[in-house]
């Protein structure tokens, strides 16, 4: 499948890539990749130590300073070539994807797009980090600014978009001049070689993009290390939260992306047809996989039955399985305890007392020998119970009902997460009090997965969100970069001595 991976008793190993050319780990230690379609093994990564870890990022502090003297336009070349590369072998990263996380082939395809323009966005980067400049802000003084890259950078990413959430870090980091040290989900790290050897294909010098696959004693050896500047993340709060602290109090800049718990407010004046629509896409696509996945419906006033008149037909029809058909709507979830986990959850939503309208678990495809739950639909549920509260990641709608368009606002804002949020509605009016009020990061007006192009910015609210900044766009080009600001002058004869005075005009 295009990575170099070593081969081992037939099982196809998943090793390190450092300074420009794979490394095998020091580790004895190494995990198990499986087909989430069939349950079989296909793969074993490697799960780095301590030394791998210091191995890279000597490797990445090493070509730092080559790379961030590098003109802007040749690191913008780079980033053009990659795109052309990414295009070139797309078919082939989407099943490389399908392969390891399970998701239909066109879904994975969707998640190359969205990556790729993050790419074409970096190929504006000359542009991106121009400066600013005033002229005679005093007499015979001029003041000018840059943005210079920050060195050393990191990504640690999840299994959800083994593709897309890689991209939406290290072109930016890369571009800017710094150099990048990717730490992917071990449930899904065939991808990241695949970068590595494209990018090196694009012309990268070795060191400036490297590998280290592994999983917390690696995420941690990242963390701890001085020589680190910046730290991006994206995956579950509480790890979220321990990124954060961690890579703080070692001196980092960090942006860590953490859970969510997104909300589709339907009013009574909605288009149900296509708000269904979108519930069922948003909800179930990806298998629930998403954390901008719809799974909180709040249905106001009397919406509640007719959107679920047009709902309950749509899930009825929906295609499971294998990825690698693209008929199928929804594959399987990523390994065997993460489908038990979300089967779970939907023991717990009965337990509390959420009427259970389809129930994922006795659909035929948990009958296939893969990872397979099939969708699962609560009604009547309560802001305390724990499907309402949690996020499961998994394909799970939960419907609230409220009486008021003022309760769904304060059903929403009263949440922990605060990552993404829709609504589904024909009142101008009500759409823009609701995007003006809503205490969430990302919002959609009659789209249901909000996620921003790669010219804006992504990020969510409260413990959806820590660290100052968004990811990609500018937010993301200012994370990768230092403002510096000078301030010259230039004499125009024989200086007559010092003085010892404040600077004014």
């Amino acid at each position: 499948m295009g990575q170099k991976a070593k081969q081992v008793k037939g099982i196809r190993r998943v090793d390190n890539w450092i300074n420009g050319e794979p490394s095998e780990c020091s580790s004895d230690r190494y995990g198990d990749v499986f087909d989430s379609a069939t349950g079989e093994r296909c793969a074993e990564v490697a799960m780095s130590n301590e030394s791998d870890v210091d191995k890279a990022i000597a490797a990445a502090a090493g070509a730092f300073p080559s790379w961030s003297r590098t003109p802007v336009l040749r690191r913008a070349q780079v980033m053009f070539k990659l795109k052309s590369l990414v295009e070139r072998d797309r078919a082939e990263i989407a099943e490389l994807i399908t392969q390891e996380h399970g998701k239909v082939l066109h879904d994975a395809d969707g998640s190359i797009q969205r990556g790729l323009e993050v790419v074409e966005f970096a190929c504006g980067i000359p542009h991106l980090i121009k400066g600013e400049f005033n002229d005679q802000v005093g007499t015979g003084v001029d003041t000018y600014s840059m943005r210079q890259p920050v060195g050393v950078c990191a990504g640690i990413t999840p299994f959800n978009f083994p593709a897309m959430v890689p991209m939406w870090m290290f072109p930016l980091a890369i571009a800017t001049g710094n150099t990048f040290i990717l730490k992917p989900s071990e449930k899904d790290p065939s991808c990241s070689l695949k970068w590595a050897e494209l990018l090196a294909e694009a012309g990268l010098p070795p060191g400036v993009f490297n590998v280290v696959q592994g999983d917390h004693i690696a995420v941690n050896a990242i963390l701890n290390d001085e020589r680190v500047a910046a730290a991006s993340f994206v995956g579950s709060t509480p790890v979220a939260e321990h990124v954060y602290k961690t890579a703080s109090a070692n001196g980092k800049r960090v942006q860590a992306l953490g859970g969510a718990k997104n909300h589709l407010v339907v009013l009574p004046d909605a288009d149900m047809d296509k708000a269904a629509d979108a519930l069922v896409g948003a909800g179930y696509g990806s298998a629930g996989e998403r954390c901008m996945a719809i799974s909180v419906i709040v249905a106001v006033g009397d919406s509640a039955e007719p959107l679920l008149e047009k709902l309950l037909p749509k899930i009825d029809v929906l295609k499971i399985g294998t990825g690698m058909d693209n008929n199928n709507d929804m594959g399987p979830l990523i390994t065997a305890e993460h489908r038990d986990k979300v089967a779970s959850y939907i023991d717990i939503g009965e337990q509390e007392g959420a009427q259970l309208v389809v129930d994922g678990r006795m659909h035929d495809v948990t009958n296939l020998p893969g990872y397979f739950l099939g969708p699962t639909l609560f009604d009547y549920a309560t802001h305390d119970m724990r499907v309402y509260k949690e996020e499961i990641f998994g394909p799970v709608l939960t419907m609230i009902r409220v009486d008021t368009f003022d309760e769904a606002i304060q059903l929403v804002n009263d949440h922990e997460y605060g990552n993404g949020t829709s609504i589904f509605t024909r009142d101008g009016d009500a759409a823009r009090e609701f995007s003006n009020n809503i205490e969430v990061g990302m919002v959609g007006v009659n789209v249901p997965i909000p996620v921003p192009l790669a010219f804006h910015s992504f990020g969510g609210w409260k413990r959806s969100l820590f660290g100052d900044m968004s990811i990609y766009g500018m937010e993301g080009v200012r994370f990768y970069t230092r403002l510096k600001t000078v301030t010259s002058r230039w004499p125009t004869g024989i200086r007559k001595g010092a003085d010892f005075s404040m600077p004014t005009m």
